[in-house]
């Protein structure tokens, strides 16, 4: 396996919980962080160009309604345009519960110059990845929804790049709901996460307490022509957090729970490319990876570091936040 090495460390007066990630017209990498470690401190969009200096770009909106925002997931759409997924309810304050927003940010320089609320009411939006005329969102809870064994359902929501202002009520009767999973693992109750498309237009998301990756087809209609499990190795990939996918087709899950980083290739075999210990990061180490992303050749892994209990591997959030980086493992036929 692979030694990650530190990419760089975090400014701590405004970037202290890294997640998500997106790469700009300019190559430049974003970085979103909702800041969860230190509530007291704004979400915001840092910016970190080739040559390594990361600054802060913009504080995320805040709700009219909480006066608050909680940046995740990042995707860019066809116009540059930045999507974000804003997870109040992760905190699980209840004056925060199913505040969840997905915004639509226009940038003109460091200048925000518009937003729009796609949807709002979401219980806990996470990841999102833009394919076509829409926007995929994965909602790693929906408590309402639960099955008749009592276990966790989550669930992939489906929004149109313009849609404005839609609200959600977090029930299997959504309109926007497009797929929705069960999580049957009784130690680890946790959703959907992760999400990516190949380059053939597939669509691939993580069951995080399953430790399990779907792949979903879809129909000429953009319906959905079939879902199956797609990796699976318990020995190898216990959770799926973010997920990238390289030139190859290859996909990297972050291994949130076990501080490593798993490759899935073309036939959805799964290989641990990457493990570190507990640790605070300084040097490089896996300090519980949120979400990869392959960027200038490399693989960039955020680690957000700062869940812990029950089988996580991290036991305490440390300062200075850090990013690791690996190297893109040669390509399997």
């Amino acid at each position: 396996m692979q030694i990650p090495k530190l990419l760089t460390l975090l400014p701590e007066e405004y970037a202290v919980t890294p997640d998500g990630m997106e790469i700009d017209r300019y190559g430049n990498l974003i970085l979103a962080c909702p800041n969860f470690a230190d509530m007291s401190k704004p979400s915001c969009i840092c910016m970190i160009d080739k040559n390594l200096n990361v600054r802060k770009w913009f504080d995320v909106p805040l709700s009219e309604r909480t006066h608050e925002a909680r940046a995740m997931g990042l995707a860019f759409g066809p116009d540059w345009d930045l999507y974000i997924v804003d997870n109040q309810g992760w905190s699980k304050e209840p004056a925060l519960s199913c505040q969840g927003r997905i915004l639509r940010v226009r940038m003109d320089g460091d200048i925000i110059e518009k937003v729009t609320v796609v949807a709002e009411g979401m219980e806990h939006p996470n990841g999102i990845r833009i394919k076509g005329s829409y926007v995929y969102v994965t909602q790693s809870t929906m408590a309402s929804a639960k099955t008749k064994s009592g276990n966790l359902v989550s669930g992939v929501y489906r929004f149109h790049l313009d849609d404005e202002n839609i609200h959600i009520n977090n029930t299997l009767e959504d309109p926007n709901l497009f797929i929705s999973f069960e999580t049957k693992n009784p130690a680890d109750q946790y959703g959907v996460d992760g999400i990516v498309f190949d380059q053939e237009g597939n669509l691939y998301v993580g069951n995080f307490g399953d430790g399990e990756v779907f792949k979903i087809q879809f129909d000429e209609n953009g319906n959905i022509q079939s879902n199956v499990l797609f990796a699976k190795d318990p020995e190898k990939l216990r959770s799926t957090d973010g997920m990238t996918v390289d030139q190859n087709g290859n996909i990297y899950v972050a291994d949130f729970v076990v501080n490593a980083i798993a490759k899935i290739d073309k036939k959805g075999n799964v290989t641990r490319i990457a493990q570190s210990p507990d640790s605070d990061g300084l040097q490089g180490e896996l300090d519980q990876p949120g979400e990869p992303c392959v960027w200038e050749g490399k693989i960039v892994v955020s680690c957000f570091d700062c869940v812990v209990g029950g089988d996580k591997w991290n036991t305490e959030h440390e300062l200075p936040a850090t990013m690791s980086v690996l190297e893109v493992p040669g390509a399997e036929l």
